[in-house]
């Protein structure tokens, strides 16, 4: 007969921290977040970590290059989502490892026989005042001049001017050499009053600007999460179909970490897809899985080779899996099932494979009750689909500014095949829906005001690490009625009181 376990399936919000001891040094500033993203053996360090842990959900509503550049300046990674062509999923790859931290792309180019009209139509598309001019008016092409702001005059200049006779020409310029470092570069802008510094190669092609606007910026980001060659570390999504053709094609772009996308990762399709992998690739491809919300599926996935595994079935904001198909399992009791099984397969193998949780994070709390139940870092949709740099647009909705938000397996995205079973059979049905979510600013406020929230609460419990986190955390069942005391009760609320909802 089926099998019944004897626990309820719970959530996140069915459950409290119970503080611990805190020494003098369990202070914020003496907390780690770095968490690893890759599986390692016992007594080495993993060879890909996040400086936080939060990774961007696989979705079109999230995760873009603009989002992969926003996340990994703030120290996470993002996956940049499947549903795609493979050459649109491999050019947004190579447009955010192209973005190297302080080394930018040009995206305002001219060529010689551009005008001051085009001039004055390019910076009112990018709102950037410096212009490339290249022999071929790509972003990469021989460098001529620089257009800014100073170089021209409306009232006393004609439109059809061409831009070689008022541009800063190149033998005029202070350029930075193709193996230039980002602390070299500034101090060159610096020594030289320069506002934006062109690096270009032996043949003068153009590779990037560095920007004196940008240094602050950059000195805020200390976290940035970079690879070996400076560049942000990007992750992308792939799928048990077109994996032999899209995964070459990411590798290629430049991808760090893949990640097999699917609603549930207990198959044969997967360790397929894995296999494939590791027969052109060995372990330099890092490549997680999943999803799956058992020990039994994360073993599964472990001994197939994964790199991590993700967890979690029908608990994202826009995911009706639950509802449709009558499978799933409550967040916390996944998570907590899911690190049993990693812990006791890293005692018997010596292998640590990462664990990722996937949905069921309502409020900033449940973050910290994610990684003290032991997960090793979260993966967010709803959360950032809030932000400037989700992809999606932002509209008024009766009277509020909000960001549309969509799941994978609804029938806007389209993506059967992350709900693919195999055979020719496609799904009939949706298990995501189309809606909207307030807008909530800029990632990189959100971000640093959630992850306080994490970090003070770790120096509660006395824990200066995640890690340190999962050994020492003491946590509670609640019941309805302690839900309801957590919050404001028995009062009458002021305007403009803050909420912890996201």
């Amino acid at each position: 007969m089926a099998y019944f376990y004897d626990e309820p399936s719970r959530t996140f919000n069915e459950y409290l921290l119970i503080p611990g001891y805190s020494s003098a040094e369990c202070v914020p500033q003496n907390v780690s977040l770095k968490t690893p993203l890759v599986k390692f053996k016992k007594g080495e360090e993993p060879e890909l970590s996040l400086n936080i842990p939060m990774v961007s959900a696989i979705m079109q509503a999230v995760s873009d290059d603009k989002m992969a550049v926003a996340l990994a300046r703030e120290g996470g990674c993002s996956f940049i989502y499947g549903s795609q062509s493979i050459e649109s999923q491999a050019a947004m790859v190579r447009k955010a490892k192209n973005y190297k931290a302080g080394f930018v792309v040009s995206d305002s180019n001219l060529s010689a026989a551009s005008t001051l009209k085009d001039v004055l139509e390019l910076k009112e598309k990018t709102g950037h005042s410096t212009m490339a001019v290249t022999a071929d008016g790509s972003p990469n092409g021989e460098l001529l001049g620089i257009v800014t702001g100073r170089d021209y005059r409306i009232s006393r200049m004609q439109l059809s001017d061409l831009v070689t006779s008022f541009m800063t020409p190149f033998d005029q310029l202070i350029c930075g050499h193709a193996d230039i470092s980002l602390k070299e570069a500034n101090n060159m802008i610096w020594d030289n009053k320069l506002n934006a510094l062109p690096i270009v190669d032996n043949d003068h092609r153009l590779l990037y600007f560095v920007f004196r606007k940008d240094y602050e910026s950059r000195k805020s980001n200390p976290h940035e999460l970079l690879d070996s060659k400076k560049r942000y570390v990007v992750g992308a999504g792939i799928n048990t179909r077109d994996f032999a053709q899209r995964v070459p094609a990411l590798i290629e772009a430049g991808a760090d970490v893949l990640c097999i996308d699917s609603s549930e990762g207990f198959s044969e399709w997967q360790k397929v897809t894995i296999d494939w992998i590791r027969e052109h690739y060995g372990d330099k491809v890092k490549v997680g899985a999943g999803n799956v919300v058992d020990g039994e599926g994360f073993r599964f996935l472990a001994e197939a080779g994964a790199d991590f595994v993700k967890i979690g079935i029908g608990g994202g904001s826009i995911c009706i899996t639950r509802e449709q198909k009558g499978i799933g399992r409550g967040q916390a009791t996944a998570t907590i099932d899911v690190a049993r099984a990693r812990d006791e397969y890293f005692k018997e193998t010596g292998i640590y494979v990462p664990i990722c949780s996937d949905g069921g994070i309502v409020y900033d709390y449940h973050m910290t009750l994610a990684l003290a139940m032991g997960a090793d870092f979260l993966m967010l949709g709803r959360y950032f689909s809030r932000f400037d740099e989700s992809p999606t647009r932002k509209l008024m909705v009766n009277g509020q500014y909000m960001k549309e938000y969509w799941g994978e397996g609804s029938a806007r995205a389209r993506n059967w095949q992350r709900y693919d079973l195999g055979g020719d059979k496609k799904l009939s049905f949706v298990e995501g829906v189309d809606s909207y979510v307030p807008y909530a600013g800029s990632l990189k406020d959100n971000v640093a005001l959630s992850l306080s929230k994490v970090i003070h609460t770790m120096c509660n419990c006395g824990a200066l690490t995640i890690s340190e986190l999962q050994q020492k955390a003491k946590i509670t069942l609640v019941s309805a009625t302690s839900i309801v005391e957590g919050g404001a009760h028995d009062v009458v609320l002021k305007e403009n009181t803050p909420s912890s909802n996201q």
